[in-house]
């Protein structure tokens, strides 16, 4: 619930109050609130550490811990009221706890200002989301190994320009979804890394008088360091604007998958089916059953990247160290977490639904002429140069387009034709199966390979 009231913490300076309008687009309340544990977390160290320092009163420090837990379990239980007045959860924590303890509320400010109390909990609360999206990460990652592994021998076309290429396993074709997550993984683990420097104790931007011990708040809140730089401590918003992108390049994977989901469960396509559960219906047409959900998840994309855009224009062309704009940091940030979380969640529900088939898939594997380049690699090995073998390989598919015929359909002399190099061993070659089991590069759509890989992966995300 917020209300509106009438004091400031700068009360003394100005002789009158803000404006109705001012106030409201000072406010940032709505937003902010959700930094309310990192702020509880920061305030409580740095209290901790004034007292430590001798910088302020054992007692005092305890009481204004005691009054921060209490507002903790306010807030938790819905208890607590949040008001516009006192702008952003930083001071609508500090005026309950005058309101609890007492003028020795004004303690805890020293050697503080809002400037490296707001990036303190904004750096806290990106590297806490980070981890929780790595959680929703690994999930998928999981999901995605178990269908692959469950389907390990399905045949399905490897598609270039979605024109049917070379034929390659659906579970060799999951793994590359895998590959993308696990280097989103590691992006945001590198944002973590990226983000742990504390700024607390920057103050304003110049730094403080008082004897501050950084090191104990920087380690007793999970930074790995203080900033080296008090200026660049509260101007700093790279942090959030890495953690936008890698969302971004996260959202546009989760895209890429959805396309997929989208055109496989098509009418048109057939190659998987999706449970109802993840399926809606039409308002007009009741034989529907849409995929609404893996559409939502390509079309959520665009609000990722705006917010990234947002940010980015925010920040571009701001002198140091802070300015009022830099408020509007944290709405992006925070929608883009929220969307991608629901959105890690649908991927993995989605993948979990599907259901590959597999006659479908194989027809659609030996269209094409997807063993054609298994061709030009095998009269390669009979000594033919490469470019003379692919054009030999052409004719072969125009021999075989012209009968309506797939290259492994037609007669060995039709194939002998092509090249006197050509032996019986040449029927092997054209079928799907070998074209698959052939490529034991490593990273290759091989069985062999597959199967190794699967079990590699599956080590890695326990």
């Amino acid at each position: 619930m917020t209300k509106t009231k009438t004091n400031k913490v700068w009360g003394e300076r100005m002789k009158s109050k803000p404006s109705k309008l001012l106030t409201e687009i000072n406010a940032s309340i709505d937003i902010d609130q959700e930094l309310y544990i990192q702020d509880i977390q920061g305030s409580i160290v740095h209290c901790k550490m004034l007292a430590k320092q001798k910088i302020i009163d054992q007692n005092i420090s305890k009481k204004i811990v005691k009054g921060l837990e209490k507002i903790k379990k306010e807030i938790e239980n819905n208890k607590f009221i949040f008001s516009k007045l006192d702008e952003d959860i930083h001071l609508n924590i500090e005026k309950r706890l005058f309101d609890i303890i007492g003028p020795e509320a004004g303690f805890l400010h020293i050697a503080r200002s809002r400037n490296d109390q707001v990036t303190t909990d904004f750096k806290l609360w990106v590297m806490d989301s980070s981890k929780k999206l790595n959680v929703e990460i690994k999930n998928l990652i999981k999901a995605i190994i178990k269908l692959a592994d469950k389907h390990k021998d399905i045949i399905m076309p490897g598609f270039t320009h979605l024109k049917n290429a070379q034929p390659v396993l659906f579970s060799h074709y999951l793994l590359a979804y895998v590959e993308m997550f696990k280097r989103d993984y590691k992006k945001y683990l590198n944002v973590i890394k990226n983000t742990s420097e504390n700024p607390l104790g920057s103050a304003a931007l110049a730094g403080t008088s008082f004897n501050l011990d950084r090191n104990y708040t920087s380690s007793n809140l999970g930074f790995n360091k203080p900033t080296d730089n008090s200026i660049d401590g509260v101007s700093d918003r790279d942090y959030a604007l890495e953690f936008l992108f890698v969302s971004s390049l996260c959202s546009m994977h989760l895209s890429r998958l959805a396309e997929e989901i989208v055109l496989w469960n098509s009418d048109i396509v057939k190659m998987i089916s999706i449970k109802d559960k993840m399926l809606t219906g039409s308002s007009i047409m009741p034989q529907k059953k849409n995929p609404d959900g893996a559409e939502l998840l390509r079309g959520k994309t665009g609000s990722v990247y705006s917010n990234l855009q947002s940010l980015l224009v925010t920040m571009k062309g701001l002198p140091l160290s802070y300015f009022k704009d830099m408020q509007e940091d944290k709405k992006p940030v925070f929608e883009t977490y929220h969307t991608v979380k629901l959105n890690l969640r649908i991927a993995k529900e989605l993948i979990d639904s599907i259901t590959p088939n597999k006659k479908v898939m194989r027809k659609f594997a030996n269209d094409g002429y997807t063993t054609a380049t298994d061709f030009a690699d095998y009269l390669v090995k009979k000594g033919l140069s490469f470019r003379e073998a692919h054009k030999k390989s052409a004719k072969l598919v125009n021999i075989a387009e012209k009968k309506g015929m797939t290259l492994d359909q037609l007669k060995f002399k039709e194939i002998q034709s092509i090249d006197k190099l050509i032996d019986k061993d040449v029927l092997k070659i054209l079928t799907v199966e070998n074209s698959v089991n052939s490529k034991i590069s490593y990273g290759g759509t091989s069985k062999r390979n597959v199967v190794k890989m699967i079990n590699k992966l599956k080590k890695e995300f326990k």
